[in-house]
């Protein structure tokens, strides 16, 4: 029964794929494999600000991954990711809990309304929704929605000489729920980072709170 549904979905989508082309790197990313994505875990900092990434922007694979789910919505892509990202957490998760026994708050980098609006979707929130439930809510950690919020909308940071892209991002953020995160080791995700300088003011309000967090990006670019 599976395999005919295999067989049946397959022929769907190919008669998909003719009638309405997908884009290229959609196809691709559908025959890339765990085991062939480039990780590459590295550290740097931002506003004195310790950033990890586990992946770099320039390698090929990579770039389809991400663009395929914030451009595509591809659930395989975000499947993929997210489970570099759970193989990850597991480690740190371990590290945290070796000196701290705080609940450990998964939080996704917010987008502005407006900006949420238009795209219909948070690619970051996507992916989270892709791990094994218990880094979801359960034993390892939840993952916290709506916690951080993005209060003030900003231009986009790509082109942005290195020193407006701090002030650009000044008071963007803001904590919705203080208390939820009082006494929580955050760990504070985005998918893709350039010079770091919005996770870095994205985790000063919990910072300003001394709330322990752990700043996370899937790629630098």
């Amino acid at each position: 029964m599976v395999r005919l549904f295999q067989v049946v979905a397959s022929f769907i989508q190919s008669v998909l794929d003719v009638v309405l082309p997908r884009k290229g790197r959609s196809v691709r990313t559908e025959h890339y494999r765990i085991e062939d994505i480039p990780i590459a875990p590295s550290e740097h900092e931002a506003c004195d600000v310790p950033i990890t990434t586990l992946l770099s922007y320039r390698e090929p694979m990579v770039e389809d991954l991400v663009r395929a789910v914030k451009y595509d919505r591809s659930a395989h892509a975000a499947k993929l990711l997210a489970d570099v990202l759970a193989e990850y957490l597991r480690e740190e998760i371990a590290s945290i809990r070796s000196f701290s026994q705080r609940p450990i708050l998964l939080v996704p980098m917010p987008l502005h309304p407006n900006r949420r609006k238009e795209r219909g979707f948070n690619q970051i929130e996507f992916i989270l929704e892709k791990l094994p439930r218990e880094f979801r809510n359960g034993p390892l950690a939840a993952v916290a929605h709506d916690v951080l919020v993005r209060v003030r909308e900003t231009q986009p940071q790509t082109h942005l000489p290195r020193t407006e892209r701090l002030t650009n991002v000044k008071g963007a953020f803001a904590l919705s729920n203080m208390d939820f995160v009082l006494g929580s080791h955050i760990i504070l995700i985005d998918d893709v980072t350039t010079t770091g300088a919005t996770l870095a003011e994205a985790a000063r309000p919990l910072r300003n709170l001394d709330v322990p967090v752990s700043i996370l990006a899937l790629a630098r670019a």
